[in-house]
């Protein structure tokens, strides 16, 4: 071997094997992190939920219900959507209030004629050019029903909070009935739409959603730990939000923050108020889910998971802290786990960069050993272990994976869920990147913005698939 190779075979070598010791410790962590969730869910699995089947029958949640959609630049969406939700909630006793802002002419010009023609629909038009945030928006909706309060001499019963694009279920309200009569909160499934554009980027998200909706939330809201709001499909009683408003001057949702509906649920929680995530089908085998469409390009992924990763992991730990739920020293270190597992994210992705980046040193080490002569690097036995551990619980990992996919989009999607986990990796890094430029420029500027997501009604078909689908 030459002496001129011999300093890049010692940093391509040397780097590699120390980052792949550092990536192997930290798949490990989260890998067994991971598993002990794996663990809780396969545990509560196939048993009898006690909060489905309370021993004393309490009659459904009477009176209005007000639906809250915030909007920013959404005319090429929104009419369809209130056309599907006034038609899918015909004869439902409701008022949706549509948040615009004066600013937005296309918009407004978009829904006017829709909000003219029905009297459950009510425009609120904003004093503030937008984008401002969402919270800031909701806030502006939270005022426009007390004004209709005070203004009709009728209180709402709860407020369910949908997105412009959404698709909602026919059964959504008489669900939010029943479950509002016991619990401050209640999520139902989010299930994104894998319809048009790249399958790959688009169904990341499906596989994701399906996991996280058919474990994690069901693993927290049976441990009766505070539970985040999807900030779609969620539904909570007026009291509860007046409870928010009193402790905050008046505005129940936080208008300094890029995940309101993250810190709301959290919030919720922490007051001792009960939250329930309840994955139900209607009497036509249909379940009772709210279907949305999610972004089909790496860059508009990029930008709403970076906006996702800020608000939870940077901006929520600012905001919430490691907030202590009422109840016993276990269930605050359940909460404590749960506040964790959400803010690990930016951590997650140094280790599979670091994975990665292992891979490649050790591909160019491989190749130098074969055309320059290099040394072959042996692997201790430690390291060894740890990357016999590892791959085994990638594996395990993978095949969760697979099985909440299947489970939800049919066999055909499970199976692409598994080369997708490479790209949800590489969106993941690129977010966390892009997290921490965003959370640094708004600590300098203490300017928080609505980064929205881009939505086009020509992604979504008129009617969503109603299978498969299939939830706890």
């Amino acid at each position: 071997m030459e002496l001129s190779t011999i300093w890049l075979q010692g940093l391509v070598q040397g780097t590699g094997h120390e980052l792949m010791l550092f990536a192997a410790v930290g798949i490990l962590l989260i890998g067994l992190d991971d598993l002990l969730l794996d663990a809780l869910w396969l545990a509560m699995r196939g048993r009898r939920d006690a909060e489905s089947a309370p021993s004393v029958e309490v009659p459904p949640l009477a009176g209005r219900f007000a639906i809250f959609v915030p909007a920013w630049d959404e005319a090429k969406v929104l009419p369809a959507t209130l056309h599907r939700t006034l038609a899918a909630w015909d004869g439902e006793d409701f008022r949706l209030y549509v948040g615009c802002y004066p600013n937005d002419a296309d918009t407004l010009l978009a829904v006017s004629p829709v909000v003219a023609r029905d009297p459950r629909l009510r425009l609120v038009v904003g004093e503030r050019d937008g984008p401002t945030t969402k919270g800031d928006n909701l806030n502006r909706l939270w005022a426009a029903l007390g004004e209709d309060e005070r203004a009709e001499g009728q209180r709402f019963a709860a407020v369910l909070l949908h997105d412009a694009e959404d698709h909602v279920h026919p059964g959504e309200l008489a669900l939010f009935r029943i479950e509002l009569a016991r619990h401050a909160m209640v999520q139902i499934p989010v299930v994104p739409m894998l319809c048009g554009g790249s399958p790959w980027v688009r169904g990341h998200y499906g596989d994701e959603f399906a996991e996280a909706h058919g474990k994690e939330l069901v693993v927290r809201s049976r441990l009766a730990t505070p539970m985040p709001s999807a900030g779609v499909g969620c539904a909570l009683t007026r009291n509860a939000l007046a409870l928010l408003a009193l402790h905050r001057g008046g505005q129940p949702f936080r208008a300094d923050s890029l995940t309101e509906d993250y810190e709301l649920g959290l919030l919720i929680g922490s007051y001792g108020l009960r939250s329930r995530f309840a994955a139900a089908v209607d009497a036509g085998g249909d379940p009772v889910v709210s279907r949305g469409v999610f972004p089909k390009r790496v860059e508009a992924a990029v930008r709403q998971k970076a906006r996702w990763t800020t608000g939870i992991a940077l901006e929520g730990w600012d905001h919430l802290g490691w907030l202590r739920p009422p109840g016993t020293g276990a269930r605050a270190w359940v909460a404590w786990w749960m506040l964790w597992r959400d803010r690990r994210a930016p951590l997650a992705a140094v280790v599979i960069l670091a994975a990665y980046a292992a891979m490649l040193l050790t591909g160019i080490g491989w190749a130098g050993q074969m055309s320059l002569g290099w040394p072959e690097v042996r692997l201790g036995e430690t390291l060894r272990l740890l990357l016999g551990f590892d791959t085994a619980l990638l594996v395990w990992r993978l095949g969760m994976r697979s099985y909440f996919t299947t489970r939800c989009y049919g066999w055909r999607q499970g199976l692409l869920a598994l080369p997708r986990a490479f790209v949800a990796n590489i969106i993941a890094m690129f977010a966390a990147r892009r997290a921490v430029i965003q959370y640094c420029h708004m600590l300098r500027s203490g300017e928080v913005v609505w980064d929205k997501t881009d939505h086009d009604e020509a992604d979504a078909p008129a009617r969503p698939a109603a299978r498969p689908v299939r939830l706890p």
